[in-house]
């Protein structure tokens, strides 16, 4: 029998066809040759699921998101209807939880099924219940409100301290510290200058340095040697204060004091004028008496030596010129 042309390209074009539906139900995820069967879940917002999204079981896929349309409710609210097409043979507990959830990083969605402590099963075209897991969006925001709150006080905070800083430093502030840190600046300077002279110093007179030190040394091995020396030193001074202690110094201290005061009391009754020494240092007739007196023996003394025959009488023959020295003196009256 002889197969015709026609029937020959219609055979391929059909196989071309069914190779097509079954490559591109493959690519979505889809095998048309596996056993299925059909869940639902009704949720209040899909937040980026999408059909072909995978239905995992502990992260293993078990189907795929068949189609999403939307119901409404007894009330009339929309709701989202997921239809899921399970490609593993499966048992899932009946009252068992679809879960929205991140499958990555960059907010691709698939649904997790979480199983539930019943030990009925579901069977195809069963509703499953339906959650959603917060999307990254909405945890980031969860997470970003504290720290935004938080930033937000930081800032106004900031602007409060700026606004003091700026009222505090003002032109004059200013001034000040840009004249206080060219002190600090000069100060330092300086100290560097002194430093650089210290260095300077160190090296020129190291040698004297070196020739003290080593003098230090020789002192203080000297005083080593001479340690018992110095101990028997030490001895003699303590018991010489012993000795002090024990002898009766307090007792002439205390007589001292004694004396002085009783000096102290004669000064003073000098001073007052009581007694001869004080009449004779406050009395001034003592005085006057002995400048007279002192007069007139120098008057005495000087008539004594004008006239000594006045005052010594020597006569062989008698008295005549005694008598005429008697009548030449100044008052005298003549003998009959």
């Amino acid at each position: 029998m002889k197969i015709s042309k026609e029937l020959k390209i219609g055979v391929v074009v059909t196989a071309a066809i069914g190779l097509f539906i079954y490559g591109f139900n493959y690519l979505k995820g889809s095998n048309l040759f596996s056993h299925k069967y059909v869940l639902y879940a009704v949720y209040p917002e899909i937040d980026g699921l999408i059909e072909a999204n995978p239905l995992l079981v502990n992260g293993f896929k078990v189907g795929q998101i068949n189609e999403i349309s939307l119901t409404q409710d007894k009330n009339g609210k929309y709701q989202v209807l997921v239809t899921f097409l399970l490609t593993e043979d499966i048992k899932i507990p009946k009252n068992s939880v679809a879960r929205a959830v991140s499958s990555d990083l960059l907010g691709s969605k698939a649904v997790e099924i979480i199983y539930s402590d019943e030990t009925t099963f579901v069977e195809s075209g069963d509703t499953l219940r339906a959650e959603s897991e917060e999307g990254i969006k909405t945890a980031v925001s969860k997470q970003l409100a504290p720290l935004q709150k938080k930033a937000e006080s930081l800032i106004s905070s900031m602007d409060s301290v700026m606004t003091v800083v700026s009222g505090i430093l003002n032109t004059k502030t200013r001034d000040n510290l840009d004249k206080s840190f060219e002190s600090i600046k000069k100060a330092i300077q300086s100290l560097e200058q002194t430093a650089y002279k210290l260095d300077d110093l160190m090296a020129s007179e190291k040698a004297r340095i070196s020739a003290i030190l080593i003098k230090l040394n020789n002192l203080a091995t000297m005083l080593d040697n001479d340690k018992h020396k110095i101990d028997n030193i030490i001895t003699n001074f303590s018991s010489m204060s012993d000795s002090l202690a024990k002898s009766n110094l307090k007792s002439a201290v205390n007589n001292a004091d004694k004396t002085l005061k009783e000096l102290s009391e004669v000064v003073a009754q000098i001073n007052s004028g009581n007694g001869t020494l004080g009449k004779l240092i406050k009395n001034d007739s003592l005085y006057k008496n002995l400048t007279s007196a002192s007069a007139d023996l120098d008057k005495l003394l000087i008539d004594l030596k004008a006239r000594p025959g006045r005052y010594i009488h020597i006569s062989v023959f008698g008295s005549k010129d005694r008598h005429k020295d008697d009548e030449s003196r100044p008052g005298a009256t003549a003998k009959p």
